[in-house]
């Protein structure tokens, strides 16, 4: 499993990777929580507002700070 946030480093960019790793932890999953800050990468997934979770290549939200239990629900599909 891929996660990755895209952002350019913001304060809301920081706490949705922080949540991330937090969320991949407690599920006790094998993975890492990749930061994306290049703007042409994001674009290029179709985001235009950041920050953006993106689980195995798939965004799954975009503009918005999740929380670490939305995370959770969102990586096992929910």
């Amino acid at each position: 499993m891929k996660i990755e946030v895209l952002g350019t480093g913001c304060q809301k960019c920081n706490a949705l990777a922080a949540a991330a790793a937090a969320a991949v932890q407690q599920l006790g999953l094998d993975c890492e929580v990749e930061k994306v800050t290049d703007i042409t990468q994001i674009m290029a997934k179709g985001v235009m507002m950041t920050p953006a979770l993106v689980v195995d290549g798939q965004v799954k939200a975009s503009g918005k700070l999740l929380s670490v239990d939305q995370i959770k629900a969102m990586i096992q599909g929910k």
